[in-house]
């Protein structure tokens, strides 16, 4: 057995083929770094995945895929994802916001777990071998094509019985799929933040602020919203609901060419009528105070409302007794949504997660068993799987790729009961 690609789905596939019986186990890395992913994920920590127990609510957190998933996290979902990592010397702590972290706090512990259990199964790993090509051979199984990156860089041809293609948004991986007859949904960028080009805000950055309701109207009118929180940066709006509202617009937005209007609820979801209120308390309670000294509610950002009042062509200096009613109109206007033109993606994100890859409808979920090729198997990112930030992503390599591994065993248990108590040879 052949697992193409040293990332998370890979490992985890691998690691469970092996544990579940399936000898021989070979796992391949191009580059010469494993688990790359998981060493830069979380800022160095890496949120292996989020506390969202029930299936039904985790598929909500994937913009593709998410109905397809049922099936899968049915069988391994967070909480499996959390025992398997237990079981095998690693223990994730949950934070406020639901994400798991190791309770090291340093991704390096989730390598180390991963390539202990590689090595205690007999997994043999790799590194600096490519897989270049492959193809159904004469009696069953796949004949290879691998390339050795260190010294000459020389071909050799391996025989597998099965293989896994667990090779990510890599093109070369979409490559193989297609060759073995799969379509495949075209890449686009997803989770990603949002340029906003030449607009006062961006001389707030550093600026955040929770619970932001967020409005993206594109071109051919159709509009999406996200809340929570944002962050002002020197070129747009990022945070967890900017990350949020891309990777559900991540089509549409390639479509439009990253155009757009955006619209900010910065009240943190006050009704009208509530701000109303919370101004007219300022200006009874507080009437000598200048603008500039007394915000409507405290956990409105102070440089935040120094800007709406700029853009709304209030004096900062003026006193709350001395706010007129088109000035406050203007106000709640704009802090009930202020518009901004975007002007396209910021510079990162981008890099991390890619919506597109194998169609579904073409992978057995169950077994994540290719359904054009016998013995293939398809796990991780090269699906057309890709879920928001928070360990989402994370928790589709370790369900996928331990499905593929719990059916590899199973096909290998089949083979050897088959040939005899022998284990197929083909």
């Amino acid at each position: 057995m052949v697992v193409a690609g040293g990332g998370p789905a890979g490992f985890m596939a691998a690691i469970s083929a092996a544990e579940s019986g399936v000898k021989g186990v070979h796992l391949l890395e191009a580059t010469p770094e494993l688990l790359h992913k998981v060493r830069i994920s979380g800022g160095g920590r890496c949120n292996v995945t989020h506390a969202c127990w029930d299936p039904r609510e985790l598929v909500r957190h994937y913009p593709r895929g998410s109905r397809a998933l049922r099936g899968p996290f049915s069988r391994f979902a967070a909480g499996d994802a959390l025992a398997w990592f237990a079981d095998h010397g690693l223990e994730l702590v949950e934070e406020a916001d639901g994400r798991l972290f190791p309770r090291a706090n340093r991704s390096s512990a989730v390598i180390d777990c991963l390539r202990k259990a590689a090595a205690a199964a007999g997994v043999q790993v790799h590194t600096g071998v490519a897989l270049q090509a492959a193809g159904p051979a004469t009696g069953g199984g796949f004949l290879l094509q691998v390339r050795v990156q260190a010294g000459s860089g020389q071909a050799a041809a391996i025989r597998a019985e099965r293989l896994v293609l667990a090779t990510g948004s890599h093109p070369s991986g979409r490559r193989l799929a297609a060759g073995f007859g799969h379509a495949l949904m075209p890449p686009a960028p997803s989770l990603f933040t949002l340029a906003l080009a030449g607009d006062p805000l961006l001389a707030l950055a550093g600026v955040s602020m929770e619970a932001v309701g967020l409005s993206l109207e594109l071109p051919d009118g159709s509009c999406l919203r996200q809340e929570g929180a944002v962050l002002i940066t020197h070129w747009g709006l990022s945070g967890p609901a900017t990350l949020r509202l891309t990777a559900f617009a991540a089509r549409d937005l390639q479509a439009s060419r990253y155009q757009g209007s955006l619209r900010i609820d910065w009240s943190g979801g006050r009704s009208a009528s509530h701000l109303e209120q919370c101004f007219q308390q300022a200006r009874s309670e507080q009437a000598r105070r200048l603008l500039a000294n007394w915000r409507p509610w405290p956990e409105l950002s102070r440089r935040l409302w120094q800007h709406l009042l700029e853009r709304a062509g209030v004096e900062s200096s003026r006193r709350w007794a001395d706010l007129t009613k088109g000035q406050q109109q203007r106000l709640l206007a704009d802090l009930r949504g202020s518009r901004h033109r975007v002007s396209g993606r910021g510079p990162f994100g981008e890099e991390f997660v890619t919506a597109g890859g194998v169609a579904l409808g073409e992978v057995d979920l169950a077994r994540m068993q290719s359904r054009c090729q016998p013995g293939l198997y398809l796990v991780g990112e090269l699906l057309d799987v890709d879920g928001v930030t928070g360990g989402f992503n994370f928790q589709h390599c370790w369900s996928s790729g331990w499905l593929a591994g719990q059916a590899l065993g199973t096909d290998w248990a089949g083979d050897w009961a088959g040939s005899g108590g022998v284990a197929s040879n083909r």
